[in-house]
């Protein structure tokens, strides 16, 4: 069976979190006998269109971005082209050319969304771009929402829930390597004390400001590993506030975010807003074995990271009961085990890339056979 995924980035362009979910699903369902190309936007489409594992990555010319939305003239007669080659098209919303360009194309194949995020950030735009969206996710067979959380809290997906269904992100242990020996030593004399780590893009919705708020009644130092659009401002707020216990480390190499992970006490992650759908870095840190802290948002997040069961949740944007869970972790050793080998738990029974794989290819024979 032959599947099409389309989506505005992948890579070698760029290696977000939608990213590595479509990346995920194609090498899971690779071991079910589904063949994977994905279409996705490049400024350079000849050199970067290659073989990824045991996928194609197939690129159209990216013409220019407006609102986080690229744009393409290429992409319609491309995707016109594979979606007529494949069996199934698998989109990855929000992304409005795509919409466009599934009208455009009329390819009549079996077709399936996995609904990653609500439009948030550009809000002023839902009204205009509303009436294409309804109808593109009302003509698509089938919808994914990451979480059951995000399926019961977006006001979209009420619309479609008879033929909604969740199947969460999951991600391949064997797809991280295990940090040598030169990495535990770069972690332990980077950091020597106790820590807390934060691992991902530096963006707006990360609540990272509130994070370093909160810094200053922590008792153990905090660890950002990353780089972003907002990692200056929040360096120069760390730096006004005077704190010596918050560690910027940059973007790691995978083998050093591992040793970051295995040494922490644990994750914290402070997105306060609901551009964080799922968070893979909470599932990073439950493969680990380590317990979470994050917000109820009413996303995916406290779906990864339960409540009293793998780590804490709390309210969004308060930085004293952050620094209080925080401290938690820290004071109370044994408890914190206890949440980090339940987290371990619920990786294995929901969050593995092995599971993902198996549901989708699930879900595709379930489009075709229906559509044949």
């Amino acid at each position: 069976m032959k599947v099409l995924h389309f989506f505005k980035t992948y890579w070698p362009d760029s290696f977000g979190g939608v990213e590595r979910t479509i990346h995920a699903i194609a090498q899971g369902t690779a071991n079910h006998g589904i063949e994977t190309q994905v279409l996705s936007l490049s400024r350079a489409p000849e050199e970067n269109t290659r073989r990824l594992d045991d996928h194609m990555a197939r690129k159209a010319r990216l013409d220019f971005e407006l609102a986080s939305t690229g744009f393409s003239r290429e992409v319609f007669r491309k995707f016109g082209a594979l979606a007529r080659q494949a069996d199934l098209v698998h989109y990855h919303f929000p992304w409005p050319v795509m919409d466009m360009v599934h009208f455009q194309s009329r390819h009549g194949k079996p077709a399936v969304v996995t609904y990653h995020s609500d439009i948030v950030k550009q809000r002023l735009i839902l009204p205009f771009y509303r009436p294409l969206m309804m109808r593109f996710l009302g003509d698509v067979d089938a919808i994914v929402a990451t979480s059951p959380n995000y399926l019961e809290s977006s006001p979209v997906l009420m619309a479609f829930r008879a033929k909604s269904k969740v199947i969460p992100i999951g991600i391949d242990e064997g797809g991280y390597p295990s940090p040598g020996e030169a990495d535990d030593n770069w972690c332990r004399s980077t950091v020597a004390e106790p820590f807390v780590l934060f691992v991902g893009v530096l963006r707006y919705y990360k609540g990272l400001d509130i994070l370093i708020q909160a810094a200053s009644r922590a008792r153990c130092k905090i660890v950002i590993a990353g780089a972003g659009p907002v990692e200056r401002e929040l360096r120069q707020k760390a730096e006004a506030l005077g704190l010596d216990n918050v560690l910027f480390v940059g973007e790691v190499a995978e083998p050093r975010k591992m040793a970051l992970l295995h040494n922490c006490r644990g994750l914290v992650f402070p997105s306060n807003q609901r551009s964080e759908a799922y968070g893979l870095s909470l599932v990073e840190a439950a493969m680990c074995g380590k317990p979470m802290i994050s917000c109820e948002i009413g996303t995916g997040t406290s779906y990864v990271n339960k409540a009293g069961q793998t780590g804490l949740v709390v309210p969004p944007s308060d930085p004293a009961l952050l620094a209080e869970a925080i401290n938690r972790l820290i004071d109370q050793p044994n408890e914190a085990a206890n949440w980090g080998r339940a987290a371990r738990d619920r990786y294995v029974r929901l969050f593995t890339a092995e599971r993902m794989g198996k549901s989708y290819a699930e879900l595709y024979r379930q489009l075709e056979g229906r559509n044949g």
